[in-house]
């Protein structure tokens, strides 16, 4: 198939798949006589797998790697890294999800404040100089 039914397929852009291929992380398709790219089932299948493990946010390199070694035949391997990368993948998802909740309750207290008619800079300075002084309290 063409890239851009391979495009379609996937729901991505053509330039997704000039990427992956630029960075080396999916090999260079066949080439038709007259130079087009000829993808073929497995090279879908790498790209889907890749593109779901990007979808997970994991890194780049780290994805390509997994994708690699199923392509490989040994997706049993993928399993146990996957479990590994998915444990910390989650941990720093909840430390992120506890910072965005600090930050909301932040937001919310400046909006008060803010809507008390008080200044925003000071108001501003103040949660700064509380948080450095490690005292987290609003």
């Amino acid at each position: 198939m063409n890239i851009a039914a391979l495009a379609r397929q996937l729901g991505i852009t053509t330039h997704t798949i000039r990427f992956y291929e630029r960075r080396g992380l999916l090999p260079p398709p066949a080439r038709t006589d007259n130079g087009y790219r000829n993808y073929s089932e497995a090279d879908a299948d790498r790209l889907r797998l890749l593109i779901g493990l990007r979808r997970l946010d994991l890194p780049l390199e780290q994805a390509a790697e997994l994708a690699s070694m199923c392509a490989a035949g040994r997706c049993d391997e993928v399993s146990g890294e996957l479990t590994t990368a998915v444990i910390e993948k989650r941990r720093e998802l909840r430390q992120r999800m506890e910072e965005l909740r600090f930050l909301d309750e932040r937001l919310a207290h400046l909006a008060g404040q803010l809507g008390t008619g008080e200044p925003p800079r000071a108001l501003i300075t103040l949660t700064a100089t509380r948080e450095e002084a490690g005292d987290d309290s609003l």
